[in-house]
């Protein structure tokens, strides 16, 4: 089991998504469409309920005679809940069947065109409202969060990340091993996004369970906080400052042929990681550009906003950067 941040405080109890009201995620994007009317791309603002983000927009290419690739998202959302995010597609084929657009689950709340394509990435975070019921202890939940606010949520990859039976980082590495081949593209990108998240998930966990989670080392890549300028930690004690601001945060690796190297202490806790696993660092240039690689951080700042306590039910309304999982914050609650 992954460590927690905040072992010291008990579970505060209760269930997550007794309905799909219970968790609600909207995006926050990077810019918003120009609304030019010559613009040849079509922002589409929908919200959905019981659909993924795969689902809306296989609908809405069913529905417009588009291809799959035609309809493009900053980041996927999850089925069971409320979510509201931008899809974006071809306007010429969109606009004069939009009217027309049922799916149940589906609304598109407003749309307006833009000049450029949406991409993945094109985020700045979600908002998230989630309501846990039967819940014991609500202080032992303050205490968390608490935590979680000063020191950041732990930046570990979420269940979902690895397949319904767990077992996609498992077929990523089977597949590196066999020489990079798959026969579906979709599930290979998939599989060896997972292997990589897995090793990333086991670095955060050493360096939450020796204390240097948030702390700088000799050699640590360190990330500035939001423009994403990676640089080498030669003093720690000069940097060490700026982790506490959260200006900078440590890293973890995204394995592969591309991503910056630590040195020093950290290089050599990273480099336990793959002994254990039994693996070199060059078996990641058989993923090609599917495990190019990168550093992500190991910690991600918490703006929590709201905790409102009411009998049994604890809403929390917070936001999280892109990549992030919510699912790892509420663990943190719940201890399950």
């Amino acid at each position: 089991m992954l460590p927690f941040l905040t072992a010291d405080v008990p579970g505060c109890g209760g269930v997550f998504k007794a309905t799909p009201e219970d968790f609600e995620v909207e995006e926050l994007p990077a810019y918003e469409p120009s609304g030019e009317r010559d613009a040849e791309h079509l922002f589409l603002w929908i919200e959905k309920r019981g659909l993924s983000t795969q689902d809306a927009a296989k609908a809405l290419t069913r529905h417009c005679g588009l291809k799959e690739k035609d309809v493009s998202w900053a980041g996927l959302k999850d089925r069971h809940a409320v979510t509201r995010q931008y899809l974006c597609a071809p306007a010429r084929f969109v606009e004069p069947k939009l009217a027309d657009l049922q799916v149940p689950g589906l609304t598109v709340l407003r749309s307006a065109r833009h000049r450029n394509k949406l991409k993945s990435g094109h985020l700045h975070g979600n908002r998230f409202t989630l309501r846990l019921r039967g819940v014991r202890d609500v202080d032992a939940a303050r205490a968390s969060l608490a935590a979680l606010v000063k020191a950041g949520v732990p930046n570990y990859f979420g269940e979902q990340r690895f397949g319904l039976g767990g077992d996609n980082a498992a077929r990523g590495k089977a597949i590196l091993l066999a020489g990079g081949r798959h026969r579906d593209r979709f599930e290979r990108k998939l599989f060896l996004s997972a292997y990589q998240s897995e090793l990333f998930n086991r670095v955060l966990a050493a360096r939450l369970s020796d204390g240097t989670y948030a702390r700088a080392l000799v050699g640590d890549v360190l990330k500035k906080v939001p423009t994403g300028g990676e640089f080498l930690c030669a003093e720690p004690l000069v940097d060490q400052p700026r982790v506490d601001a959260f200006e900078v945060s440590p890293t973890g690796p995204m394995f592969g042929p591309e991503m910056r190297h630590p040195t020093g202490d950290a290089d050599a806790l990273e480099s336990r990681v793959l002994v254990d696993e039994g693996i070199e660092r060059a078996l990641f240039e058989r993923g090609g550009g599917e495990t190019l690689g990168t550093r992500r951080t190991l910690r991600v700042p918490l703006a929590l906003e709201a905790l409102e306590a009411e009998g049994e039910v604890l809403t929390l309304r917070f936001t999280l950067p892109a990549g992030s999982y919510a699912t790892v914050l509420l663990r943190e609650l719940l201890k399950d």
